[in-house]
C-alpha cells in the first residue's frame, strides 16, 4: 500500500478518536512525511499507529501520542514553544506547522544531527536547535535569553514532577505537557503556569515514554566501541 493511502488511513482513524478534534493538528500531521523520521527499514510502518524504535535507545512516539499532547499545547501561529527531547524530529516538525518558533533540546547529539538533516530538506526554517540537558531548559546564549516560552512539550517522562527549571521558564497562562510516573505507571499531564508561584494540572492518558535524563548522553555507538 502507498505513503498517501497509509497515511489516509490513518489520519481517519486519528480523526475518529473523541478526543482528537483539532482540524489544525491533524492537517499538520498529514503534511509532516513520517517515515522520513523513522529508521531505514520501518518506513513501511510509518503510517500505522505504533511507536518504533530511532537510533540511540529511543523512540518516536505513536501518532495517537504525538496528535494527543499537540493539542493539549491549544497552540496559536504566536506561540513559541521548548521542546525537551529531539528525538527524530518529527515531534519538534509537526509543532512548527503550528506556532511561531520551537527551540528544541536533544541529550543524543547523533539523534540531534539527524533531525537538523531532516529540518533542512523539509526547509523547517522556524526550528532551533540545541544538544544539552534538557531537565535545564533553554540555556542562556551570547548573553541572550529565550524564555519565557508560551508552551513547553516534554517527550520523556519526569519521575515525580516537571523540572523546577522547565515550570521556570514557561510564561503566567503558559501550558507544559509532559509524561510523569514511572515506568509501568506514567501519566501524560497537562500543566498550567497561573502564577509566579503557583500551577495547576489535570491527566491527560496513561503513556509510556523513555524516562527525562539529566547530562548530554554519549553515544550509543562510543559506549559499544569502550565495552569492545
Amino acid at each position: 500500500m502507498p505513503f498517501t493511502k497509509k497515511k489516509q488511513l490513518l489520519i481517519e482513524h486519528l480523526r475518529s478518536q473523541s478526543n482528537i478534534s483539532d482540524e489544525r493538528v491533524l492537517t499538520a500531521i498529514e503534511s509532516i512525511p513520517r517515515e522520513k523520521f523513522v529508521l531505514l527499514g520501518s518506513e513501511q510502518d510509518a503510517w500505522k499507529d505504533i511507536a518504533l524504535p530511532i537510533d540511540e535507545g529511543q523512540t518516536i512516539s505513536q501518532p495517537t501520542v504525538v496528535a494527543t499532547m499537540t493539542q493539549a499545547l491549544e497552540l496559536t501561529d504566536r506561540h513559541k514553544v521548548l521542546e525537551i527531547g529531539t528525538g527524530s524530529g518529527y515531534q519538534a516538525a509537526i509543532l512548527s506547522k503550528l506556532c511561531r518558533r520551537v527551540y528544541t533540546i536533544e541529550r543524543h547529539r547523533p539523534l540531534l544531527e539527524k533531525a537538523e538533516v531532516m529540518f533542512r530538506e523539509l526547509a523547517l526554517r522556524n526550528v532551533t536547535t540545541i544538544c544539552a540537558d534538557g531537565m535545564k531548559g533553554w540555556p542562556r546564549i551570547h548573553g541572550m535569553d529565550q524564555h519565557p516560552f508560551d508552551r513547553v512539550i516534554v517527550t520523556c517522562a519526569a519521575r515525580e514532577k516537571p523540572p523546577a527549571a522547565l515550570i521556570d521558564q514557561l510564561a503566567i497562562g503558559g501550558i507544559m505537557v509532559i509524561p510523569i510516573g514511572p515506568p509501568g505507571e506514567q501519566m501524560l499531564r497537562r500543566y498550567k503556569k497561573d502564577s509566579e508561584e503557583t500551577y495547576s494540572f489535570r491527566d491527560v492518558m496513561p503513556v509510556r515514554f523513555v524516562p527525562l535524563l539529566p547530562d548530554i548522553a554519549p553515544s550509543v555507538k562510543k559506549k559499544e566501541a569502550e565495552v569492545a
